[in-house]
């Protein structure tokens, strides 16, 4: 490659003679003149220039350099005041980042009214035995045992000791209903091959009581037969619960709850009395489930739709 071109400093500008013509010779300075009373300017000095101390002379002496000691130790004080302050911010954020979001002051999360369930999981299964809704089990049976797929309490509820996970029989579960809705039931039930039932049931501290049962048929075409027939959850025409006067389909409920091969159908009691009611129908393959709350005043949208939602869950 080529050499790297070089810089030059320009040259001085040539002076041009005539050809031929005779070099003048220089002039003698003239001396000075001036007036005898005015002194003659002192020399001005020129900038200070460091020469080591072996091309002194024996005699002379370095000019002593003005101390650097107060700027070292300015520089000094601000970089300590520098850590200092950063120390203490970087001990501030990692104190926040390690906090949880509810322990800083104004970054506290409000309850949006759910309810403290334990962590979920599906029972085990024998080996070769399929879920409901797997490749292999045409007909939605589901194999696990019943009692354990019913939703477990929330914190700090208190359990029914009626309904305490276990089997119940055929006229628990009617007493959820009014009075004049149990006879026609009754004989329903007695023709759609119901197999057991189990049921679990409790109370929060804010006076909601919940109750789940869970209806297990001998097939899917029992099952569905019964939701159809004796419930009618596809309307508001099937029976009401205890105490309820009158019923309304919860729209919002069945759109906001969406579980893969099962069918639900909400159902919230109007006009509101001193108490209200609200219930659900799930069908997930051979099984049916009623879920019902009710509470003094209103009845908490919230939590009846994360508990139907999760009784969902457990038997997909």
């Amino acid at each position: 490659p080529a050499a790297e071109a070089v810089t030059e400093a320009p040259a001085a500008e040539a002076v041009t003679e005539a050809p031929g013509a005779a070099r003048a010779a220089p002039a003698e300075p003239a001396e000075p003149v001036g007036r005898p009373d005015i002194a003659a300017p002192a020399e001005q000095p020129g900038p200070d220039i460091a020469v080591p101390a072996e091309q002194l002379g024996p005699d002379a002496e370095p000019k002593p350099r003005a101390s650097r000691r107060p700027l070292l130790w300015a520089v000094a004080r601000w970089t300590a005041a520098a850590l200092v302050f950063g120390g203490v911010g970087a001990g501030t954020a990692l104190g926040i980042t390690s906090m949880e979001r509810t322990d800083v002051p104004g970054l506290a999360t409000e309850s949006d009214g759910r309810w403290a369930y334990p962590e979920l999981s599906l029972p085990a299964l024998p080996a070769d035995v399929p879920r409901p809704f797997t490749e292999g089990n045409d007909g939605e049976i589901h194999h696990a045992d019943l009692r354990r797929l019913l939703l477990p309490a929330p914190a700090g509820a208190t359990p029914d000791p009626k309904l305490n996970g276990g089997w119940v029989g055929v006229d628990q579960f009617l007493s959820q209903y009014r009075t004049d809705e149990r006879a026609e039931l009754s004989e329903l039930l007695k023709e759609s091959a119901l197999r057991h039932i189990a049921a679990r049931g409790w109370t929060t501290p804010d006076g909601t009581t919940t109750r789940i049962h869970l209806l297990r048929f001998n097939s899917v075409a029992f099952a569905e037969t019964f939701k159809d027939d004796a419930l009618q959850a596809g309307s508001v025409a099937g029976p009401l619960l205890e105490g309820v006067e009158g019923v309304q389909v919860d729209s919002d409920a069945a759109l906001d709850i969406r579980v893969p091969y099962t069918a639900l159908y909400s159902f919230v009691e109007l006009p509101q009395n001193d108490d209200q009611s609200r219930w659900a129908y799930i069908q997930a393959g051979d099984t049916v489930a009623l879920i019902a709350q009710s509470r003094d005043g209103e009845a908490l949208t919230v939590p009846f739709q994360q508990t139907v939602a999760l009784q969902n869950q457990l038997l997909s």
